[in-house]
């Protein structure tokens, strides 16, 4: 009974699978994994690089931990995309398993050099993205259709919820240990999903499979026929790109203020707060108009990054980075919501592939010219540029929406019947 008072009506039925409830455990614990995976990357390659060439090892490292699950979802796409959903998540899983445990064994060993240590990245990283697809493509033949978006919903607010454990444990422990042995716990987390995956009897129906590149070309034909459409998807790309070097200059001013990991942590645990405040409150966002309030986002969460380059007290921009986590959170599901609500319906599942397709690559991206853009300016001016050119970003989209609407309503008046 106090489970029904406190449930929300939606959500029981997926609770109450049994295999459900094994599996997001697993994912709790992974997703822990990667909350931790949020400082530990980055200060490591700190700690290893010469101060002189940090910024571009650190995006480097943020780079290396992302960005090769594309060259995994090309390369292996013809041997993969068949494969059973269960067989992928465990792949992935041992890879991360494997290469990030090489890390603290060869750093104790002494031999962890900055060119092992991004290969080690990449190696993780590679069979990311078909890990990915093989979770959700599990989650949909274990359960029926009316109970997936509760299941992605409670899967993808365990992923906030570790942005905030993860982060705050990780700061603490590179206080006192290596962020070398905070990654050997983030190989652990994977081993256990792995091993907890491998022992639980999973359904293995083929009903569901992940989208291959097939479809994902043929979602970027439907969309260049619909303009709209592909203006969101370009907004998201850019929104993305321009995130991606915050990951790398973050934890660089971190460092130039000359602070402990552990305030890299409390700002990333403070993201993640944020984040799940406002993914809360993406219910009542729904009642709003969906372009101007995802546009919105844009904008505001530019506005947050401002005053890193004005180079604010410690405590403002801990409170911006805050609030910019409440504004950021929502972003992808109304983004989603956006693309569902405009897309016609036989051709959504193509058009959603493109969308994944086409994000693999923008924030990696990001994170690797954000090396580079960090050894030329600096931290502080890495931070307020970003969030410069993401308001710059909003703005345009809000001329080119006007633009279009007022286009739209020109059209209407002027093929509308005229009174006689």
């Amino acid at each position: 009974m106090v489970f029904q008072r406190v449930v929300p009506a939606s959500y029981r039925p997926v609770l109450a699978n049994r295999l459900f409830r094994r599996l997001t455990l697993g994912f709790g614990v992974s997703y822990l994994g990667d909350g931790m995976s949020f400082v530990a990357v980055a200060w490591l390659a700190i700690e290893l690089a010469p101060a002189a060439s940090a910024g571009l090892w650190v995006g480097a490292a943020v780079a290396a931990y992302t960005l090769p699950g594309v060259v995994g979802a090309l390369v292996f796409g013809r041997r993969l995309r068949w494969m059973p959903p269960r067989r992928l998540l465990l792949a992935d899983n041992v890879a991360r398993g494997v290469f990030l445990g090489a890390v603290p064994f060869a750093w104790f060993a002494g031999v962890l050099t900055l060119p092992l240590y991004v290969v080690l990245l990449a190696g993780s990283s590679l069979l990311h993205a078909w890990g990915s697809a093989g979770k959700y493509t599990l989650l949909a033949e274990l359960l029926p259709a009316e109970q997936r978006l509760a299941a992605n919903t409670l899967v993808s607010t365990l992923n906030f919820a570790a942005t905030i454990a993860g982060p705050a444990i990780a700061g603490v422990l590179v206080l006192h240990v290596s962020s070398a042995l905070v990654l050997g716990l983030d190989a652990l987390t994977y081993v256990f999903l792995a091993v907890l995956v491998a022992r639980t009897r999973l359904p293995s129906t083929g009903q569901a499979s992940p989208v291959d590149g097939d479809a994902a070309r043929g979602g970027f034909t439907l969309l260049r026929s619909h303009p709209e459409l592909l203006g969101l998807l370009a907004l998201t790309w850019f929104f993305n790109l321009l995130y991606g070097p915050v990951e790398v200059a973050l934890p660089l001013h971190v460092r130039e203020l000359g602070a402990p990991g552990a305030l890299l942590g409390l700002y990333w645990m403070l993201f993640g707060i944020g984040a799940v405040l406002g993914g809360l409150a993406v219910g009542a966002l729904r009642r709003l108009p969906l372009w101007p309030v995802t546009v919105g986002i844009v904008i505001a969460w530019g506005l947050t990054l401002l005053p890193f380059g004005f180079d604010a007290p410690t405590a403002v921009t801990v409170a911006c980075f805050t609030l910019g986590g409440a504004i950021y959170g929502p972003f992808v599901a109304l983004s989603v919501t956006l693309m569902q609500a405009t897309s016609p319906p036989r051709h959504l599942a193509a058009m959603l592939a493109a969308r994944s397709a086409a994000l693999l690559t923008a924030s990696p991206l990001g994170a690797a010219l954000g090396g580079p853009l960090t050894a030329l300016l600096g931290p502080r001016w890495t931070l307020g540029g970003s969030g410069l050119a993401t308001v710059a970003l909003g703005v345009i989209a809000c001329v080119l929406l006007a633009a279009r609407r007022a286009g739209r309503a020109s059209s209407r008046s002027s093929t509308a019947p005229h009174a006689t």
